[in-house]
C-alpha cells in the first residue's frame, strides 16, 4: 500500500489518515499549526460518516461524544409552536469529535508546525517541501487543507469562493446559566424560528444543545448552541462586518473575542425586538458571539496527478444540511476503499474515487444552495417541510 502524506490535520485529514492507515497505508498528517487545533465555540450536527470511525473500528460508543434530541421545533416571533415533529438528531462540538479522533492516531503520525508551502508529482510519486526547506516524498498527497485551501488555489487557479449573501453568527451559552424555563423549552429539541423579510430577515435561527467543554452530556450541564443566518449586503457592509477589534479585515471568519463592539450590539437588538423570547434569553446572553461568512466552492475536478483534495478543500458547502464534517469524513473512507480495491495501485484508485466524490459534493453543494436561498433570498424556507432534514445524501439520509 502507498505512502500517503495528509496535508490538514482537521476533522477529515483525521478522518482519511486513519482509514488509510487501517487500510496499510504509511501515514504521515502535516498540519501547519504548532499547536494542536481548537475551534471555539463551534458546535456541529453528527451525521452517520462524522462517527463512523468510533462505530466501526473502536470501542468508544458514537453516543458517548453526542447529546442528543428528540423533537424539531419551529417557533413564532411570541414563542408559540407553529411546527412540531419528533425527529431525533445527535450533537456534539468540533473540539470534542477533534479531540477523539486525535486521541485514535499515533502521535508519531501527526506532525505539528508542518506548513505544507510547495508539493508537485515528482519520479511517480509527489514531492511536499515544508516551510524551512525540509522535502518529503509520498506516493499520494490528500489535501484537508479546508475551506482557503492553497492546494486549491494550487491545482485549480480559476476556483474562488462564491459568497452566497449571508453570514452565520454563531455562539455557545451554557445551559447551567440560562433560567430553568428556557432551558425547559429547549432541552429536548432542535428549535427554530424563521424570520420573514422585514422582520431582521429574511433568514432563520437555530439553537440545539452540544456537550460541554468537559464533554458533559447531562441537561444543564451542556452548551446551548446558536446559529443565526444573516444577510449582509457585499462590499462595503460585509468589509466592515468582518473587520476586527484591530483594524484587520478577515475573508473567512471572526473567532470569538475578536469582534468590534457594533455589529455585537446590533445582533443584540434584533435579537430583543425579532426572536422568540425563549430564543433571545440564548441569544444576549452569548459571551462572545462571532461571524462566519457563507460561501459555495465548486470544483471541476477532486484530483491532479497524485494529489487530492478532500472536505472543504474541495467542495465548500452551506450548513444547511449540517453535513460538512460528514462529506469529509466520507471523501476518506471511500479513499480507502477505493486504495484497497485497487491494491494499492494511485492513479487507478484516485480515478474511480473522484468519479463517486464529485458526484457526492456536487448533489450536496445544490441541495444546500436550494435551502439557503429559500431562507435567505425567496423567504420560502417552511417550517416542517421534510427537505430540510439533515443529511448527507438527502434529507434524512
Amino acid at each position: 500500500m502507498p505512502t500517503v502524506a495528509v496535508v490538514g490535520g482537521s476533522l477529515g485529514g483525521l478522518t482519511a489518515a486513519l482509514v488509510l492507515a487501517d487500510a496499510g497505508c504509511d501515514v504521515t498528517v502535516l498540519e501547519r499549526s504548532a499547536r494542536t487545533l481548537e475551534a471555539r465555540g463551534a458546535g456541529i450536527c453528527v451525521l452517520d460518516e462524522t462517527v463512523r470511525w468510533f462505530a466501526e473500528r473502536t470501542d468508544t460508543p458514537p453516543a458517548q461524544l453526542c447529546s442528543r434530541t428528540r423533537v424539531i421545533r419551529f417557533l413564532d416571533d411570541r414563542g408559540g409552536v407553529v411546527h412540531e415533529r419528533a425527529h431525533g438528531y445527535r450533537f456534539s462540538s468540533w473540539n470534542t469529535i477533534y479531540r477523539a479522533l486525535l486521541a485514535e492516531l499515533p502521535a508519531r503520525r501527526y506532525r505539528l508546525d508542518a506548513e505544507v508551502v510547495a508539493f508537485g508529482d515528482a519520479r511517480g510519486g509527489v514531492e511536499l517541501e515544508l516551510r524551512g526547506g525540509e522535502r518529503l516524498r509520498a506516493d499520494l498527497a490528500v489535501h484537508a487543507d479546508g475551506i482557503g485551501s492553497t492546494a486549491r488555489a494550487r491545482l485549480f487557479p480559476g476556483v474562488v469562493p462564491a459568497y452566497a449573501g449571508y453570514v452565520a453568527w454563531r455562539g455557545t451559552v451554557p445551559e447551567a446559566e440560562l433560567p430553568a424555563e428556557v432551558l425547559g423549552r429547549l432541552a429536548d429539541a432542535i428549535t427554530y424560528q424563521v424570520l420573514p423579510d422585514g422582520g431582521g430577515g429574511p433568514g432563520h435561527v437555530l439553537v440545539y444543545p452540544i456537550p460541554g467543554p468537559d464533554g458533559a452530556r447531562e441537561p444543564g450541564a451542556r452548551l446551548m448552541n446558536v446559529v443565526w443566518y444573516r444577510n449582509v449586503a457585499p462590499g462595503p457592509a460585509l468589509d466592515e462586518l468582518m473587520t476586527d477589534r484591530d483594524g484587520n479585515r478577515r475573508p473567512v471568519s471572526l473567532p470569538p473575542g475578536s469582534m468590534r463592539p457594533e455589529p455585537v450590539a446590533a445582533l443584540l437588538a434584533d435579537a430583543r425586538r425579532y426572536l422568540a423570547p425563549v430564543l433571545a434569553e440564548v441569544v444576549t446572553r452569548l459571551p462572545q458571539p462571532f461571524v462566519q461568512v457563507v460561501y459555495d466552492i465548486d470544483v471541476p475536478g477532486m484530483v491532479a496527478g497524485r494529489s487530492c483534495l478532500v472536505g472543504d478543500a474541495a467542495f465548500a458547502v452551506r450548513p444547511h444540511a449540517a453535513a460538512g464534517t460528514a462529506k469529509a469524513a466520507a471523501d476518506g473512507w471511500e479513499l480507502g476503499a477505493q486504495l484497497t480495491a485497487a491494491g494499492g495501485d494511485v492513479p487507478g484508485a484516485l480515478a474511480a474515487w473522484e468519479e463517486r466524490q464529485l458526484a457526492l459534493g456536487r448533489a450536496l453543494l445544490r441541495r444546500n444552495r436550494e435551502i439557503g436561498e429559500a431562507s435567505q433570498r425567496h423567504g420560502t424556507f417552511t417550517p416542517g417541510d421534510p427537505a430540510l432534514l439533515f443529511g448527507l445524501r438527502g434529507p434524512g439520509r
